[in-house]
């Protein structure tokens, strides 16, 4: 199997961001914990996956601290895995991933779910980048810049 080249260390916050959660598998066993799926065996069964490729991405999200493991909830002697704030914080990136697959997905019609608002049932809205001062922004109104040094202190 050839090993793929790793984006830790590189100066891009994306390249960065795809070295813990870049891996298809992980986002969608991501998506399963943010919809309450905690066991091994529940990942498996929601997700089709080999036991050793799920066993793999499971101990890499626990390793980069999206995942954690937990006493399970039931008082039995097994194991959970537990989003942590970093791995809940994953979940705007996957409504920005399912929102697109919503309008350039060939076959619209075959995709199962809407995403809707918990209390009023209603669809959520498009997700929107906006500046400061609340203007609409698209990939035209933004740019990179340098990164402010820091001062060292001494």
């Amino acid at each position: 199997m050839v090993k793929r080249t790793s984006f830790e260390g590189d100066s891009c916050p994306i390249a960065r961001s795809l070295e813990q959660i870049g891996d298809w598998w992980s986002l969608l066993i991501i998506r399963e914990a943010l919809f309450g799926v905690r066991r091994f065996g529940e990942f498996q069964g929601k997700l089709g996956m080999a036991k050793n490729i799920l066993a793999a991405r499971l101990r890499a999200l626990v390793d980069h601290d999206i995942l954690k493991i937990a006493p399970a909830s039931d008082g039995s002697a097994y194991s959970e895995y537990v989003l942590t704030s970093k791995g809940r914080g994953v979940f705007p990136v996957l409504v920005a991933l399912r929102q697109w697959s919503e309008e350039f997905d060939d076959h619209p019609e075959e995709i199962a779910t809407i995403l809707v608002d918990r209390d009023k049932g209603r669809p959520v809205r498009k997700l929107e980048l906006r500046a400061e001062d609340g203007r609409l922004l698209s990939a035209v109104d933004t740019t990179l810049k340098a990164r402010p040094r820091r001062r060292a202190t001494g």
